[in-house]
């Protein structure tokens, strides 16, 4: 969401200015005027992107300020007067960029304001001419439905071919190319608010054994079993990635080392309950664990190589121990 909301920035101030270059070119005959509410507009997502770079929850800036664009083209064509109730079409514009940004639920909480506005609008401004002909509202009322059902359409089809490119075939969990993504907007994230990021590196203890003497088929098997228990057990919001062979990286965003500590021990508690082959040989798996201080930037290359670090300690049998380098702890956690 944060990503599509900044790929439309410059987008959105190519639209403000042909919007600007229409109503300069239009000031002859409807007025000057007309270039105020745009420029209100323009400030009003100006102040709604500062906030929400900083947010806990960006959506609802993102929402407030879409809504605010919405009611400033609802005013202008109010105040245009009756002549120009045929401009409420142009409602459906934001309509379009709905679907980037937000989901089925929001997208008719969104259509559904569009809707009132124009009802609203068109019977304000002359309500005995919409009562004569109806279709001045239907018009504008089928646009922004249409454009809404369309880029909706456009969306599915854009998130299909997107999971595609990010998950991991095999398990469904996100891959290597879509965790460089998000890490580098955690890193932007943190730079900016402050708040820790945690990472625990999952390894799967003696694996190549599986292989080796069950076979690839049931190896397989296990690392779906245990990206199936991963998901249904750790946070919904604990990003999950498959990073090799049987290599599970966790990316833990607001997480201190504790936090990590606790997750990375849930994780392993969570591996323990697969079982590999038909003699039910228990499955366990080996952790390490790192996480930014708070107050500090998050620095993926540096935690990951610590996590990693970790790893290999906990690997090699060294138990439990936390050493703090620089910016970040890391724990090494072995499997029992």
């Amino acid at each position: 969401m944060l990503d599509m909301d900044q790929r439309l920035r410059p987008v959105r101030l190519r639209t403000f200015l042909v919007l600007a270059g229409a109503l300069v070119l239009a000031g002859p005959w409807v007025g000057w005027w007309t270039l105020v509410p745009l420029v209100l507009a323009g400030a009003l997502f100006r102040a709604a992107e500062a906030r929400i770079d900083r947010a806990s929850h960006p959506e609802y800036w993102m929402f407030g300020a879409w809504a605010a664009a919405e009611l400033i083209i609802a005013l202008s064509v109010l105040l245009t007067g009756n002549s120009a109730i045929f401009l409420l079409a142009l409602l459906a514009v934001p309509v379009v960029t709905l679907s980037a940004r937000f989901s089925t639920k929001g997208i008719w909480l969104g259509v559904g304001l569009a809707v009132i506005l124009i009802l609203a609008v068109a019977l304000a401004a002359d309500s005995q001419t919409v009562a004569e002909n109806p279709p001045l509202v239907i018009a504008p009322i089928a646009v922004v439905v249409a454009a809404s059902m369309l880029s909706a359409a456009l969306k599915r089809s854009d998130i299909e071919h997107r999971d595609k490119a990010i998950l991991d075939p095999l398990t469904g969990l996100l891959n290597r190319g879509s965790l460089e993504s998000r890490a580098k907007e955690l890193e932007y994230q943190s730079a900016l608010t402050r708040e820790p990021v945690g990472i625990v590196l999952l390894d799967l203890d003696k694996f190549k054994l599986v292989n080796d003497s069950l076979g690839h088929a049931a190896g397989d098997g296990v690392l779906v079993d245990v990206a199936y228990r991963l998901r249904k057990g750790l946070r919904s919001y604990d990003l999950i990635y498959r990073v090799g062979g049987d290599e599970i990286l966790i990316l833990l965003p607001g997480a201190d080392i504790d936090q990590a500590r606790s997750v990375g021990d849930c994780a392993r508690s969570i591996v323990r309950q697969v079982q590999a082959g038909l003699d039910g040989t228990q499955v366990t798996a080996s952790c390490g664990v790192s996480a930014s201080h708070v107050g500090k930037p998050f620095d993926f290359k540096a935690i990951s190589a610590h996590a990693d670090q970790a790893l290999y300690a906990a690997k090699k049998g060294d138990g439990l121990a936390a050493e703090e380098s620089g910016a970040v702890e890391r724990i090494g956690a072995v499997s029992v």
